[in-house]
């Protein structure tokens, strides 16, 4: 029986990747654990393995195809004695490849025949004919029932059975497919009207008796920014993987995690002498050579605050609040274009030189796209720092599933009044934007107090 090889979630936030290099060709044979593709995520380049073995039918998706969706049919994995099916006759090959990917779909509907005497046509249900028996339950093995962990993630999110779901995958797998189908299935059941997708720059239409009361309002999507400029006095650059998972993950965060922003001013006079000090000790050559920047103490600083207000240090979930047990630090970083989240985890247990070689390290491979997803995924706060473009004060979108976000402007010198007079301090503006779910003003507030006094008198964080 022939397997189609589906394309891999290689996280758990991936919606769809690039085929960026086949290592495999048709008629190869193949067995568990060999490298059959490079897939390119909107963060990281990964190899994907096969887990079965027997040999390359077909391949349905051309190297270099971007914008593959999750567990779509990428190839045809054939048993020993079968052969592939033939291609459609179709001049255009995207067609021809579209044609079989379909025909491989799982649960793809079969060409209407004309009905016989020796097979008469189903007649459609209706209120005197019952309908259909329901699905039967997907396949197990020894009591395990087979699923991806995407779909398992998301049923036990969203409390469903996966005994009850029947899989669409290969030998009955059950996929995200099929966990969301049932998802819109059990809102039918339950009375609740399924969510319907509007066509970009389509205005939903309501009937009277359907029109929001007062003091609501309906989002209409935003229409397409094309239709305000002539053609030909713009150039069209095509959205890649990376900035379109960008603009997904942000657009959700802004609109369903409640933002606020709590600013404060941090003297660093005594972190710059202190970081001066340090660097001009520090050997210049060799394995042992470093160079601390501000972002390395600032990173220390939250890390040792946020064991200080563990509310701080929390993510959101449905049941509960999930208060984490290190300071797993996301710093951004500027890929240009893009941006990437990598986590220095465990920081309140790192000192400063450990945090600033774990945060170059990072900053270097995620430019390079050879991060791994464990190393970007999670992470239970976030730092970005626009301080070097000479950014005085900023606000920063919120890390999902994380509860807040650091943004570090510059640090200027400012006429300051101490003790009555006149001086000159450095001051850097911090602002830092909160889930209001998880953190109240006040919360916030005592955290970023916490953080000023470490920033301010740097051996405190020796104590």
């Amino acid at each position: 029986m022939s397997t189609q090889i589906l394309m891999p979630a290689l996280s758990p936030t991936m919606e769809e990747g690039k085929l960026a290099k086949w290592h495999v060709k048709e008629g190869d044979t193949v067995k568990a654990g060999d490298v059959l593709a490079e897939i390119e995520t909107d963060k990281a380049t990964m190899e994907f393995e096969a887990i079965d073995e027997g040999r390359i039918g077909k391949l349905l998706v051309p190297e270099g195809a971007e914008g593959v969706k999750v567990n779509a049919p990428i190839a045809l994995l054939l048993e020993e004695g079968e052969t592939a099916p033939k291609a459609p006759a179709l001049s255009n090959i995207p067609d021809a490849m579209k044609a079989i990917r379909e025909a491989l779909a799982p649960g793809s509907p079969p060409k209407a025949e004309k009905a016989t005497p020796q097979q008469p046509a189903q007649p459609a249900p209706t209120a005197a004919t019952p309908p259909p028996a329901p699905q039967p339950p997907p396949m197990r093995t020894n009591g395990r029932i087979f699923a991806s962990p995407l779909a398992k993630r998301i049923a036990q999110q969203k409390g469903l059975d996966l005994a009850s779901l029947k899989g669409s995958g290969p030998h009955g797998r059950i996929v995200k497919a099929d966990v969301e189908a049932a998802r819109t299935g059990a809102s039918a059941q339950s009375g609740q009207r399924p969510i319907v997708p509007v066509p970009t720059g389509a205005v939903p239409q309501r009937r009277k008796e359907e029109a929001p009361a007062a003091g609501t309002s309906i989002i209409a999507p935003l229409p397409d920014a094309r239709l305000f400029y002539k053609e030909g006095d713009y150039e069209a650059v095509p959205h890649d993987s990376m900035r379109r998972t960008i603009a997904r993950r942000l657009t959700s965060a802004k609109a369903l995690i409640p933002h606020y922003y709590l600013t404060i001013d941090c003297d660093i006079r005594e972190l710059m002498d202190a970081r001066a000090r340090l660097n001009a000790r520090a050997p210049k050559e060799g394995p042992e050579a470093y160079k601390l920047s501000v972002n390395d103490f600032v990173i220390k600083a939250a890390a040792m605050a946020l064991m200080k207000h563990p509310d701080v240090n929390a993510s959101w979930s449905e049941n509960a609040l999930l208060k984490h047990k290190h300071a797993d630090i996301g710093i951004a970083v500027d890929l240009n274009p893009g941006l990437i989240t990598p986590i220095v985890f465990h920081a309140e247990t790192r000192g400063l030189l450990d945090i600033s070689r774990e945060a170059r390290s990072l900053a270097e491979r995620a430019k390079e796209k050879k991060l791994k997803p464990q190393e970007f995924e999670g992470g239970t706060f976030s730092i970005s720092n626009l301080g070097m473009f000479g950014m005085k004060q900023f606000t920063a979108v919120i890390n999902p599933p994380q509860s807040a976000i650091l943004a570090i402007g510059a640090g200027e010198e400012h006429a300051v009044v101490k003790d009555g007079k006149i001086t000159v301090a450095q001051v850097m503006s911090v602002t830092m934007g909160c889930d209001h779910r998880v953190i109240d003003g006040a919360t916030g507030a005592r955290f970023l107090q916490t953080f000023k006094a470490f920033i301010e008198e740097p051996a405190a964080m020796l104590l």
